[in-house]
């Protein structure tokens, strides 16, 4: 079932508050990696955070209020997933330039 306009507007908006939130605990400075990264990595944190929290039916009574706990929780754990996988990808390409310069 795919997600309504409303609900895609919702996870952007509360996209800058899961990315900020994110990004927060990551680098443990007040300004993250910077608004605009921290409100890209929000929206696509809660975009997929979203599709996961939907597919797999977690916290389905949260969403009950107009903009939901359930969607702020989805964003920040949508940023998580995005920052893990970018650190994996990071981490692979370093290692990999690392043992092609030798």
């Amino acid at each position: 079932m795919m997600p309504s306009v409303y609900q895609l507007i919702v996870w952007a908006v509360v996209g800058l508050l899961g990315g900020s939130i994110a990004s927060l605990v990551v680098t443990w400075t007040r300004a993250g990696f910077g608004g605009l990264r921290n409100f890209a990595l929000g929206l696509a944190g809660a975009l997929v955070g979203g599709f996961i929290f939907r597919v797999f039916g977690l916290f389905p009574d949260l969403d009950k209020i107009s903009v939901s706990l359930r969607d702020v929780v989805a964003a920040f754990a949508g940023s998580l997933i995005i920052l893990l996988a970018y650190w994996i990808w990071k981490r692979s390409s370093s290692a990999t330039d690392a043992t092609a310069l030798r």
